[in-house]
Protein backbone atom coordinates (compact mmCIF):
# COMPACT_ATOMS: atom_id res chain seq x y z
CA UNK A 1 0.00 0.00 0.00
CA UNK A 2 1.84 3.21 -0.89
CA UNK A 3 2.16 5.61 1.78
CA UNK A 4 1.17 9.53 2.09
CA UNK A 5 4.70 9.94 1.96
CA UNK A 6 5.55 8.16 -0.98
CA UNK A 7 2.45 9.33 -3.03
CA UNK A 8 3.96 13.08 -2.19
CA UNK A 9 7.43 12.40 -3.53
CA UNK A 10 5.48 10.31 -6.52
CA UNK A 11 3.59 13.39 -7.22
CA UNK A 12 6.40 16.05 -6.90
CA UNK A 13 8.29 14.04 -9.40
CA UNK A 14 5.40 13.99 -11.98
CA UNK A 15 5.00 17.77 -11.75
CA UNK A 16 8.61 18.00 -12.18
CA UNK A 17 8.63 15.68 -15.26
CA UNK A 18 5.72 17.83 -16.86
CA UNK A 19 7.85 21.33 -16.04
CA UNK A 20 10.95 19.68 -17.60
CA UNK A 21 8.59 18.84 -20.82
CA UNK A 22 7.26 22.78 -21.22
CA UNK A 23 10.60 24.06 -21.03
CA UNK A 24 11.68 21.89 -24.00
CA UNK A 25 8.48 22.86 -25.66
CA UNK A 26 9.37 26.45 -25.26
CA UNK A 27 12.69 25.95 -26.26
CA UNK A 28 12.22 24.40 -29.66
CA UNK A 29 9.24 27.59 -30.30
CA UNK A 30 11.85 29.63 -29.62
CA UNK A 31 14.19 28.47 -31.76
CA UNK A 32 12.05 28.53 -34.86
CA UNK A 33 10.34 31.44 -33.95
CA UNK A 34 13.82 33.87 -33.31
CA UNK A 35 15.42 32.54 -37.05
CA UNK A 36 17.50 35.01 -38.74
CA UNK A 37 17.19 37.80 -36.20
CA UNK A 38 18.32 35.83 -33.34
CA UNK A 39 22.08 35.89 -33.94
CA UNK A 40 22.20 40.11 -33.61
CA UNK A 41 19.04 40.50 -31.83
CA UNK A 42 18.97 38.28 -29.29
CA UNK A 43 19.96 39.99 -26.15
CA UNK A 44 17.21 42.83 -27.30
CA UNK A 45 14.38 40.83 -28.90
CA UNK A 46 13.90 37.91 -26.16
CA UNK A 47 16.71 36.96 -23.53
CA UNK A 48 15.75 33.13 -24.61
CA UNK A 49 16.03 32.91 -27.92
CA UNK A 50 18.34 30.14 -29.11
CA UNK A 51 20.56 32.29 -32.00
CA UNK A 52 22.18 35.21 -30.57
CA UNK A 53 25.64 36.40 -30.21
CA UNK A 54 26.06 38.30 -26.99
CA UNK A 55 27.28 42.34 -27.70
CA UNK A 56 26.94 42.32 -31.50
CA UNK A 57 24.09 44.87 -31.64
CA UNK A 58 25.73 47.36 -29.90
CA UNK A 59 28.66 47.50 -32.28
CA UNK A 60 25.54 47.59 -34.97
CA UNK A 61 23.96 50.58 -33.78
CA UNK A 62 27.35 52.32 -33.58
CA UNK A 63 28.48 51.16 -37.27
CA UNK A 64 24.58 52.12 -38.54
CA UNK A 65 24.67 55.63 -36.73
CA UNK A 66 25.03 57.30 -39.76
CA UNK A 67 23.39 55.20 -42.23
CA UNK A 68 21.38 57.00 -45.22
CA UNK A 69 17.66 55.49 -44.20
CA UNK A 70 16.32 55.84 -41.26
CA UNK A 71 12.44 54.73 -40.11
CA UNK A 72 11.09 58.30 -38.77
CA UNK A 73 9.10 56.32 -36.18
CA UNK A 74 10.99 54.60 -33.42
CA UNK A 75 10.54 50.75 -32.49
CA UNK A 76 8.16 51.22 -30.13
CA UNK A 77 6.48 54.55 -31.31
CA UNK A 78 2.74 53.53 -33.10
CA UNK A 79 2.50 55.62 -36.23
CA UNK A 80 -0.35 55.83 -38.64
CA UNK A 81 -1.01 52.78 -41.24
CA UNK A 82 0.15 53.80 -44.76
CA UNK A 83 -1.32 50.50 -45.99
CA UNK A 84 -4.48 49.20 -47.13
CA UNK A 85 -6.85 46.77 -46.04
CA UNK A 86 -6.14 43.43 -46.83
CA UNK A 87 -7.84 41.24 -49.53
CA UNK A 88 -10.51 38.63 -48.45
CA UNK A 89 -9.05 35.37 -48.16
CA UNK A 90 -7.64 32.90 -45.86
CA UNK A 91 -4.43 31.60 -45.11
CA UNK A 92 -3.28 27.85 -46.27
CA UNK A 93 -2.67 25.45 -43.58
CA UNK A 94 -1.27 22.29 -45.89
CA UNK A 95 2.43 21.43 -45.20
CA UNK A 96 4.58 18.46 -46.49
CA UNK A 97 6.99 16.42 -45.15
CA UNK A 98 9.89 17.08 -47.33
CA UNK A 99 11.63 19.46 -50.09
CA UNK A 100 9.68 19.14 -53.66
CA UNK A 101 11.99 18.27 -55.68
CA UNK A 102 13.80 20.74 -58.08
CA UNK A 103 12.00 21.41 -61.29
CA UNK A 104 12.75 25.14 -61.96
CA UNK A 105 14.72 25.45 -65.30
CA UNK A 106 17.85 26.46 -63.59
CA UNK A 107 19.41 28.60 -66.28
CA UNK A 108 16.34 30.48 -66.33
CA UNK A 109 15.32 33.40 -65.11
CA UNK A 110 12.38 34.04 -62.42
CA UNK A 111 11.40 36.54 -60.58
CA UNK A 112 8.72 36.83 -57.45
CA UNK A 113 6.07 39.53 -56.93
CA UNK A 114 4.56 39.87 -53.48
CA UNK A 115 1.65 41.77 -53.88
CA UNK A 116 0.92 43.54 -50.11
CA UNK A 117 -1.53 45.61 -48.93
CA UNK A 118 1.69 48.36 -48.83
CA UNK A 119 2.59 47.67 -52.14
CA UNK A 120 3.67 45.51 -54.59
CA UNK A 121 7.44 44.35 -53.85
CA UNK A 122 8.82 42.63 -56.81
CA UNK A 123 12.15 40.28 -56.54
CA UNK A 124 14.90 39.32 -59.01
CA UNK A 125 15.53 35.40 -57.91
CA UNK A 126 19.06 34.16 -57.75
CA UNK A 127 18.28 31.00 -59.59
CA UNK A 128 21.31 29.28 -60.56
CA UNK A 129 23.37 30.43 -57.02
CA UNK A 130 20.12 29.33 -54.95
CA UNK A 131 17.99 26.64 -56.74
CA UNK A 132 17.00 25.02 -54.02
CA UNK A 133 15.43 28.01 -52.41
CA UNK A 134 14.16 29.32 -55.68
CA UNK A 135 12.51 26.03 -56.59
CA UNK A 136 11.34 25.48 -52.86
CA UNK A 137 9.36 29.47 -53.55
CA UNK A 138 8.35 28.28 -56.64
CA UNK A 139 7.03 25.41 -55.19
CA UNK A 140 5.02 27.24 -52.06
CA UNK A 141 3.71 30.34 -54.27
CA UNK A 142 2.15 28.08 -56.37
CA UNK A 143 0.01 26.47 -53.71
CA UNK A 144 -0.82 29.74 -52.35
CA UNK A 145 1.11 29.54 -49.33
CA UNK A 146 1.61 32.78 -48.61
CA UNK A 147 -1.41 34.47 -49.55
CA UNK A 148 -2.78 36.21 -46.62
CA UNK A 149 -0.20 35.68 -44.19
CA UNK A 150 1.46 38.78 -42.42
CA UNK A 151 4.48 39.77 -42.15
CA UNK A 152 5.36 39.27 -38.55
CA UNK A 153 8.45 41.21 -37.64
CA UNK A 154 10.07 44.37 -38.41
CA UNK A 155 13.06 45.54 -37.20
CA UNK A 156 14.29 49.21 -36.58
CA UNK A 157 18.06 48.90 -34.98
CA UNK A 158 21.14 47.02 -35.52
CA UNK A 159 20.11 45.35 -38.41
CA UNK A 160 17.43 46.96 -40.45
CA UNK A 161 14.73 43.78 -41.90
CA UNK A 162 11.14 42.68 -42.24
CA UNK A 163 10.50 39.68 -41.81
CA UNK A 164 7.93 37.52 -43.67
CA UNK A 165 6.82 33.90 -44.75
CA UNK A 166 5.03 32.12 -41.77
CA UNK A 167 1.14 31.53 -42.20
CA UNK A 168 1.38 31.22 -38.39
CA UNK A 169 2.23 34.63 -37.64
CA UNK A 170 4.29 33.88 -34.42
CA UNK A 171 7.84 33.38 -36.10
CA UNK A 172 7.15 29.59 -35.49
CA UNK A 173 5.61 28.09 -38.83
CA UNK A 174 6.91 27.05 -41.63
CA UNK A 175 6.24 24.43 -44.67
CA UNK A 176 7.11 21.40 -42.78
CA UNK A 177 10.37 20.40 -44.77
CA UNK A 178 14.06 22.52 -44.74
CA UNK A 179 15.77 23.24 -47.61
CA UNK A 180 20.08 23.33 -47.84
CA UNK A 181 21.84 26.93 -47.15
CA UNK A 182 23.11 28.03 -50.48
CA UNK A 183 25.08 31.34 -51.29
CA UNK A 184 26.58 31.84 -48.71
CA UNK A 185 29.77 32.87 -50.27
CA UNK A 186 27.67 35.64 -52.46
CA UNK A 187 29.69 38.28 -54.11
CA UNK A 188 27.40 40.75 -52.13
CA UNK A 189 28.33 39.85 -48.76
CA UNK A 190 31.10 41.78 -48.77
CA UNK A 191 32.28 42.89 -45.33
CA UNK A 192 29.93 41.07 -42.58
CA UNK A 193 27.05 43.73 -44.19
CA UNK A 194 23.96 42.16 -45.80
CA UNK A 195 23.02 44.88 -48.43
CA UNK A 196 19.62 46.64 -48.71
CA UNK A 197 17.57 45.14 -51.22
CA UNK A 198 18.64 41.78 -50.08
CA UNK A 199 16.64 38.73 -50.06
CA UNK A 200 17.76 35.92 -47.70
CA UNK A 201 17.01 33.17 -46.05
CA UNK A 202 15.56 32.60 -42.42
CA UNK A 203 16.51 29.54 -40.15
CA UNK A 204 18.04 27.97 -37.11
CA UNK A 205 21.78 28.42 -37.00
CA UNK A 206 23.37 28.85 -33.91
CA UNK A 207 26.66 30.14 -34.80
CA UNK A 208 28.03 29.63 -30.48
CA UNK A 209 27.31 25.64 -31.17
CA UNK A 210 27.50 25.25 -35.10
CA UNK A 211 24.34 23.80 -35.09
CA UNK A 212 21.23 24.25 -37.05
CA UNK A 213 22.63 24.38 -40.84
CA UNK A 214 20.13 23.86 -43.95
CA UNK A 215 16.94 24.58 -41.32
CA UNK A 216 15.57 26.94 -43.35
CA UNK A 217 11.88 26.74 -44.13
CA UNK A 218 9.74 29.35 -45.79
CA UNK A 219 10.16 32.38 -43.51
CA UNK A 220 12.35 35.26 -45.42
CA UNK A 221 13.90 38.57 -44.61
CA UNK A 222 14.13 41.67 -46.46
CA UNK A 223 16.30 43.83 -46.12
CA UNK A 224 15.76 47.77 -46.50
CA UNK A 225 18.99 49.41 -45.06
CA UNK A 226 22.51 47.81 -44.77
CA UNK A 227 22.32 45.44 -42.32
CA UNK A 228 25.60 44.30 -40.39
CA UNK A 229 24.71 40.39 -40.21
CA UNK A 230 27.68 37.24 -40.89
CA UNK A 231 27.05 35.45 -44.06
CA UNK A 232 25.00 32.31 -42.51
CA UNK A 233 21.87 33.26 -44.20
CA UNK A 234 21.15 32.02 -48.15
CA UNK A 235 20.82 35.36 -50.37
CA UNK A 236 18.41 34.15 -52.88
CA UNK A 237 16.85 37.26 -54.47
CA UNK A 238 17.57 41.17 -55.01
CA UNK A 239 14.41 44.07 -54.12
CA UNK A 240 13.25 46.50 -57.31
CA UNK A 241 13.89 49.96 -56.41
CA UNK A 242 9.71 50.64 -56.61
CA UNK A 243 9.75 47.28 -54.20
CA UNK A 244 12.42 49.36 -51.83
CA UNK A 245 10.43 52.24 -51.66
CA UNK A 246 7.35 50.31 -50.32
CA UNK A 247 9.72 48.57 -48.12
CA UNK A 248 11.19 52.16 -46.40
CA UNK A 249 7.40 53.38 -46.30
CA UNK A 250 6.73 50.16 -44.12
CA UNK A 251 10.09 50.85 -42.08
CA UNK A 252 9.35 54.30 -41.70
CA UNK A 253 5.94 53.51 -39.50
CA UNK A 254 7.65 51.44 -36.83
CA UNK A 255 7.44 48.90 -35.29
CA UNK A 256 5.42 47.75 -32.11
CA UNK A 257 7.12 46.71 -28.90
CA UNK A 258 8.17 42.73 -28.20
CA UNK A 259 5.29 40.68 -28.03
CA UNK A 260 5.47 39.11 -24.62
CA UNK A 261 4.47 36.12 -25.73
CA UNK A 262 6.56 35.79 -29.14
CA UNK A 263 8.78 37.89 -28.88
CA UNK A 264 8.03 39.81 -32.11
CA UNK A 265 8.10 43.92 -32.89
CA UNK A 266 5.44 43.18 -34.99
CA UNK A 267 5.44 46.64 -37.85
CA UNK A 268 2.85 48.99 -36.97
CA UNK A 269 2.02 48.98 -40.89
CA UNK A 270 -0.50 46.17 -41.82
CA UNK A 271 1.68 44.38 -44.10
CA UNK A 272 -0.22 41.19 -45.58
CA UNK A 273 0.80 39.55 -48.69
CA UNK A 274 -2.03 38.86 -50.51
CA UNK A 275 -0.61 37.22 -53.24
CA UNK A 276 2.81 36.19 -53.78
CA UNK A 277 3.31 34.55 -57.86
CA UNK A 278 7.07 33.46 -59.15
CA UNK A 279 7.56 33.70 -62.35
CA UNK A 280 9.64 32.52 -65.06
CA UNK A 281 11.08 34.99 -67.89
Amino acid sequence: MVTQEQRKRQLAREKFLRQQQRRTSARRKARMRNSVIASVLGVIVIGSVALYTTGALKDDDKSNASADVTPSASATSKAPDPCAKPAAGKIKTATWKKEPAVTIDKSAKYTMKLATTCGDIDIALKTSAAPHTVNSFDFLAGKGFFDHTKCHRLVTSGIYVLQCGDPTGTGSGGPGYTIPDENLKDASLKGGTYPAGTVAMANTYDASTGKGRNTGGSQFFLVYQDSQLPANYTPFGTISASGLKVLKKIAAAGAAAADPTTGNTAPNATVVINKATVTKS
